[in-house]
């Protein structure tokens, strides 16, 4: 059994009372359920908390997962040391405050990790869904599709893909006057980390599939081709004339994902970007 807390709110919480037990029965607002996970909002003395539990998903889900080529997520454990690397990378994300881990049975093992809410922030696909009607200012946009190619670079630079990276997972901070964000410096914090995987590098289909996922959750919120290039500089911080050449191949890649899902979701070709 392993468990670690990083906050004293949490540890007078905690007590001497079995974490798992307080984990399990803790009364809060259920946000999600599936997959053996359960994600819960609480409040400590009047500071928010979400702690998302994980108590096994069984054998036959970890063979069909397998069976799919995709790998289980049997436990806590990823995004505890997704969100620590994400740290450690400059990153903003969630602050992870415990973890605990019990059971060597990875169809049945047990394990949580508690975060701290984040508090005054905005989904990026919710800010940006009227931008095509009520477009912001040029330096807001700009600063926006540049921070989310900077971040999925400093990622994927790393050995970090996230597996769901839409922009539904980017949370845009407004504590000041949204008009303002862009001459302070856009702060984007990245979130639902518990499929992130690390290695050494990452293989060229999970590029593809951050990439894609970006780009299809971006293609009907009023981008231009313009907005599509300086993503591109960014992400790769090469001229455009580079990219094209050199990632000509990845980009339809990218590309053919992004329609795939598209016509998936919505049973129609999508506007065309680049």
């Amino acid at each position: 059994m392993l468990v670690i807390t990083r906050s004293k709110i949490l540890s007078n919480w905690f007590g001497a009372v079995d974490p798992f037990e307080k984990i399990k029965n803790i009364d809060g607002l259920v946000v999600r359920s599936k997959e053996g996970r359960t994600t819960q909002r609480f409040e400590i003395d009047g500071q928010g908390f979400y702690a998302k539990l994980h108590e096994g998903i069984g054998w036959v889900e970890v063979i069909k997962n397998l069976l799919q080529l995709r790998l289980p997520i049997v436990g806590a454990r990823n995004e505890w040391e997704a969100i620590n690397i994400l740290h450690k990378l400059g990153v903003d994300t969630m602050t992870a405050v415990a973890f605990g881990k019990k059971g060597l049975n990875p169809a049945a093992q047990t394990s949580y990790v508690v975060t701290e809410e984040l508090t005054n922030t905005l989904s990026l696909a919710v800010y940006a869904e009227k931008w095509a009607e009520n477009p912001p200012t040029f330096l807001l946009k700009k600063s926006i599709v540049e921070k989310v190619a900077e971040i999925a670079r400093t990622l994927h630079v790393n050995g970090i893909n996230h597996r769901d990276l839409y922009i539904c997972h980017f949370l845009l901070d407004i504590q000041e006057n949204i008009n303002e964000i862009s001459y302070r410096g856009i702060r984007l914090f990245l979130v639902d980390l518990h499929r992130a995987q690390v290695r050494p590098s990452v293989p060229q289909r999970w590029l593809i599939k951050d990439v894609g996922s970006i780009y299809f959750s971006a293609m009907d919120i009023g981008l231009t081709r313009r907005d599509i290039y300086r993503f591109l500089r960014e992400y790769y911080r090469k001229p455009l004339r580079t990219i094209f050449t050199e990632e000509s191949d990845f980009l339809r890649k990218v590309q053919k994902r992004a329609n795939n899902l598209y016509l998936r979701d919505f049973k129609c070709e999508p506007r065309q970007l680049f």
